[in-house]
């Protein structure tokens, strides 16, 4: 109880001091005539719901901000979701399907895509228009043990593992380990580095992008020594679709998933436990950064964006982990922006993708959007000013292993709420969002096919830049 009371008078202060509008100083002034700055903070596995646990996240960026609550990710898996934010592009463009390094995945597929898609992207379009752009913390899956620093990055503060402690940095260009002490601590370092950049920029007087990637909760979920019991016993969510009953409805695949024991449901409430506490650091970084730019004279000129590259399966529907499945708990994401024109306080339901990003910010930057981009610019619905908006998304997959087997896939989200997903070998899902937003009735029947939604998917399947968002619907 008594941590409970401190941590909130700690985020009421915090929200206080960052929020109080009497406090502009001449350079923050200067600084709203200015192009704005972007940190794009971005989670690993990380579910939307996990947001819970993350109060100075929600005070700062939430109650100071916008808050979404329908941003998906197109592809639920690391490598094909963070190629598509860095080049805004769904995975069928982008050319990259899964995290190993191959002509189709991993850091290795991402370069050879396109012509190498390092050679352009929101960072060196940004680099290209002034910005001082950083990378600190995880890039691509495969990206490894090297030296290499991709071209339009002014500081590269790369990591090569999923260790938490005892790892590896290239550190622009320079090899540095980082060892077992507590302030070794990756998402500490990712702070205080994230923190060093935006000094050194404002010191340049430079516009920056700081691209902060630390790899919580990802497994495995090791919080920092402070936080080691902060949720003892805490229990994963027990959704509706948790241990599924009846899932007779379902694919084969899972069809053939048993009821999930109670030795592997403790594992889970285990696995959960580590996750939100690992989340309190990254909690801390958020803090962090929102204080650095209160000091520099910058919070009033930035945009602050956090979300995560796809969501984590914690039993539901049997599932007893993974992700890159086409349900709610992998793709549906935290997303909450704060910045300049941006109503505190304010939420929409409009729906947002990882195509969004990079057209987002070279849009509020005053830059033009390559037209290979897919994604639109949230400018209107972060102004409060968008009416007619997407109304549908596409869903996308290769066959993956993550959690177990998933075939190849493709299916298309509306904003009505309609869900249609075609597997590989004939299986199909439908569901209705609006009033199962648990996916425990799979409605598809064969003789009665969605048609509609049916032809709207093949147009979404092969669309490439303009295409996409003609086919999404809306302006």
């Amino acid at each position: 109880m008594r941590r409970t009371i401190l941590l909130l008078l700690s985020v009421a202060l915090s929200v206080a001091l960052l929020s109080a509008a009497s406090s502009t100083t001449p350079r923050e002034a200067q600084a709203i005539t200015a192009k704005p700055n972007f940190v794009f903070i971005l989670a690993d596995d990380m579910r939307k719901d996990d947001l819970t646990y993350m109060p100075k996240t929600r005070a700062l960026l939430g109650e100071q901000g916008m808050t979404f609550s329908n941003a998906y990710v197109s592809n639920a898996l690391c490598c094909p979701s963070r190629a598509t934010i860095m080049r805004g592009q769904y995975a069928h463009n982008t050319g990259v399907w899964d995290n190993v390094n191959d002509t189709d995945g991993g850091w290795q597929g991402y370069e050879s895509n396109n012509g190498n898609n390092e050679n352009d992207n929101v960072a060196t379009s940004l680099h290209n228009a002034g910005y001082m752009t950083g990378l600190i913390g995880k890039y691509l899956n495969g990206y490894t043990n090297t030296t290499y620093r991709p071209p339009g990055w002014d500081k590269w503060f790369a990591t090569f593992t999923f260790d938490y402690f005892n790892y590896d940095v290239n550190d622009n260009g320079t090899i540095r380990h980082f060892g077992t002490s507590d302030s070794a601590y990756l998402t500490d370092v990712l702070r205080r580095q994230t923190q060093s950049f935006i000094g050194a920029s404002v010191a340049q007087n430079k516009p920056f992008f700081a691209y902060v990637t630390p790899i919580a909760p990802h497994t495995p979920a090791k919080p920092a020594p402070r936080d080691l019991h902060a949720f003892d016993g805490e229990k994963a969510p027990r959704l509706p679709s948790f241990n599924e009953k009846d899932v007779l409805d379902k694919p084969p695949w899972i069809q053939s998933l048993p009821i999930l024991t109670s030795t592997q449901i403790a594992a889970i409430d285990k696995r959960h436990e580590k996750r939100v506490e690992t989340l309190q650091a990254l909690d801390l970084l958020v803090e962090g950064v929102a204080n650095k730019l209160q000091s520099s004279g910058q919070l009033s000129n930035t945009y602050i964006v956090f979300t995560s590259d796809n969501g984590y399966h914690l039993g539901e529907h049997r599932i007893p982990q993974g992700k890159a499945r086409q349900y709610e708990e992998d793709n549906h994401m935290p997303l909450l922006i704060r910045g300049p024109g941006i109503t505190a306080g304010s939420s929409t339901d409009k729906l947002v993708l990882n195509t969004d990003y990079f057209p987002t910010f070279t849009d509020l930057a005053g830059m033009p959007t390559p037209s290979y981009v897919d994604g639109r610019s949230l400018q209107p619905v972060l102004k409060g000013t968008a009416t007619d908006w997407r109304s549908a998304i596409l869903l996308e997959a290769h066959q993956s292993n993550e959690g177990g087997e998933t075939p190849t896939y493709s299916g298309i989200l509306t904003s009505s709420g309609s869900k249609y997903i075609e597997f590989d070998g004939g299986v199909r899902e439908l569901y209705d969002l609006g009033v199962d937003p648990y996916e425990l009735t799979n409605k598809y029947n064969s003789a009665t096919p969605p048609d509609a939604l049916v032809t709207r998917l093949q147009a979404l399947k092969s669309c490439a830049g303009l295409t996409c968002r003609q086919a999404e619907g809306g302006q």
